[in-house]
């Protein structure tokens, strides 16, 4: 069961999924998903099954929406049109870390019904998708509602290794998700931005402002429990950090999803499986746009917060694993702030778009400003 500490991580490991679906290899494998559970927060998924048509007429489709469609058409379905923050985000609409997001992009997820009248105000997530017309992209809807299927019984998979992984049964996390559970996918587009080198010797202060300046999103943690990013382009841009701060590059690897583990998880598991300050920088000028399509893996807005019982081993290596990890991002599954994960997550999603808040929030939106006003 030794898995020594490497919170200090300087490369991402790469897990092949194929060994998880052979008895032979499957113990390996979960050895080493726990050692990257535990220490990392952040990995490759390699071999998954995934056609190679489909992932490449996924890219395709990603980069003709961005490429092909007016902004009037996208402005058809724009993001505070409704109140499910579904749709499209025009560029440098969102922000992270109190900066703004350079980068442009759509919001889908699996098929949902309209809530009902008395549905709590956080099932307004459960939606119906703003879809591009098809008499522009005839493709664009049929291919990401099979990529979403697919990419959904890939993430209930992996959720169950992860269980294993840890010692609990591979049901373990079941209980934490709706029948028809809802999961979440975004196509994104990052410009570049005309930046200069960062100057030799430059100081803290200067590399912020640097920083800021090539932000494509913010640094952060995903909310739920896993996400699953396609690199749709060669660009270089996504980078994990270490508990030293250091910002280690996930460069694309053609044929892998990048998984990152969410704050959901970490909580749900008392802290064993670790969720990862992550960011992504934006291509320079001649570098091309980079493209990418992370797909969030859902859990049911009604749970209610409470740990799983790990077993007392691997919260040993839990322990271990804290001393070294570096955590300065707000996090936002603390017990006791809210009564389910729904309420946690509507109010994430006001304090990243603004536009909607405004629009069909207003309330939540003044709370979030008078937060951020008592913080600075």
């Amino acid at each position: 069961m030794a898995s020594p500490p490497s919170a200090t991580f300087s490369h991402i490991p790469i897990l092949p999924l194929s060994r998880a679906l052979d008895p032979s290899t499957k113990p390996a494998f979960l050895s080493d998903l726990r050692d990257a559970l535990l220490n990392v927060g952040f990995l490759y998924l390699s071999e998954t099954g995934l056609p190679e048509e489909l992932v490449g007429n996924v890219v395709e489709e990603c980069k003709r929406f961005f490429e092909e469609l007016s902004t009037q058409e996208k402005e058809a379905i724009e993001m505070k049109n409704e109140p499910s923050f579904l749709g499209w985000s025009r560029l440098d609409n969102e922000t992270t870390a109190l900066n703004t997001d350079h980068r442009e992009q759509l919001d889908l997820s699996t098929p949902q019904p309209l809530p009902g009248p008395d549905a709590p105000l956080y099932h307004n997530l459960l939606a119906p998708n703003q879809w591009p017309s098809s008499a522009h992209l005839p493709a664009f809807r049929p291919v990401y509602e099979d990529y979403m299927r697919r990419m959904s019984k890939i993430s209930m998979l992996f959720t169950s290794l992860i269980a294993e992984a840890i010692g609990l049964d591979p049901g373990a996390f079941d209980k934490f998700f709706d029948e028809n559970q809802q999961h979440k996918l975004k196509i994104v587009k990052y410009p570049e931005v005309d930046v200069p080198d960062l100057p030799v010797g430059a100081g803290e202060i200067d590399k912020k402002k640097w920083e800021i300046k090539r932000q494509g999103v913010g640094p952060h943690k995903d909310s739920m429990l896993t996400s699953y990013l396609l690199q749709a382009s060669d660009q270089p841009g996504l980078q994990a950090q270490n508990a030293r701060g250091e910002w280690v590059d996930c460069k694309p690897i053609t044929g892998s999803l990048v998984v990152a583990i969410g704050q959901g998880m970490e909580a749900l598991t008392d802290g064993v499986c670790a969720s990862t300050t992550h960011r992504v920088l934006s291509p320079r000028k001649g570098e091309g746009a980079r493209y990418s399509v992370p797909f969030f893996q859902g859990v049911s807005y009604d749970a209610q917060f409470e740990a799983m019982d790990v077993p007392a081993e691997v919260l040993k290596l839990r322990d271990e694993a804290r001393k070294a990890r570096k955590d300065d991002i707000e996090f936002t599954f603390v017990k006791g702030r809210w009564g389910h994960l729904g309420e946690a997550t509507l109010m994430n999603r006001v304090k990243s778009h603004p536009d909607v808040g405004e629009r069909w929030y207003p309330k939540l939106l003044a709370q979030v400003r008078a937060q951020q006003a008592a913080a600075a």
